[in-house]
C-alpha cells in the first residue's frame, strides 16, 4: 500500500521505487519513535506521503533528461490477457487525469481512494483539518471527473477493422 500511495501520487515508477524505498527506510528507523498517538497505518502513510512529496520537489530540482520516456512500463506477457490488458489501460487513463490535478487535491485523493483512509485519517497524515480535507477531496473529485470526462476512456477507443462485417 505505501509503493501504491507513491506510486498515485509521483505518477513514476521508478519516483514511486525510490519514494517507497526512503519511507521504509524512515519507519524502520523511526519504529521506537512511534508514540500511539495515532495507528501504525496511518503514521506509516504519513511517512510514504512526505517522501513522496520530498522526491517530487526533487524531481523539480532535477535536470530534464535527454531521453523522453512516460514512466509507464507495461510487461508484455500481461498484454495477452485481455482482461489485464483492460486493467493496465484503465490504470493509465487514471494515470493520465491524476496527472492533471493540483498536487493538494492529488495526494488527498491519493490517500482516501487508494490507500482507503478516512478523513480523519488524512486529516492527520496531511497535517490540516478535516474541513480542508473534505474540501480537496470534493475539489479533487470534481476535477478528475471533468478531466476524465475529456480524455478518450479505453473502452471507447477504435479497434482497427478487419473487414468482418455482420
Amino acid at each position: 500500500m505505501i509503493r501504491s500511495v507513491c506510486r498515485r501520487i509521483l505518477l513514476n515508477d521508478a519516483d514511486a521505487d525510490d519514494a517507497t524505498q526512503n519511507a521504509m527506510i524512515a519507519i524502520a528507523r523511526g519504529y521506537e519513535t512511534f508514540d500511539g498517538r495515532s495507528t501504525f497505518s496511518t503514521w506509516a502513510y504519513r511517512i510514504a506521503t512526505n517522501a513522496a512529496l520530498d522526491e517530487l520537489r526533487r524531481r523539480k530540482r532535477r535536470p530534464l533528461s535527454l531521453f523522453s520516456h512516460d514512466g509507464q512500463q507495461v510487461d508484455v506477457a500481461d498484454t495477452q490477457v485481455d482482461d489485464q490488458q483492460l486493467m493496465i489501460e484503465a490504470s493509465d487513463y487514471l494515470a493520465q487525469g491524476l496527472a492533471q490535478i493540483p498536487e493538494e487535491f492529488r495526494v488527498a485523493l491519493v490517500l482516501r481512494d487508494v490507500a482507503d483512509l478516512d478523513y480523519d485519517e488524512i486529516s492527520q497524515v496531511l497535517d490540516i483539518p478535516i474541513g480542508t480535507v473534505r474540501s480537496r477531496i470534493a475539489r479533487g473529485r470534481g476535477r478528475l471527473a471533468d478531466i476524465l470526462g475529456n480524455l478518450e476512456a479505453p473502452h471507447e477507443r477504435q479497434t482497427p477493422d478487419t473487414g468482418n462485417h455482420s
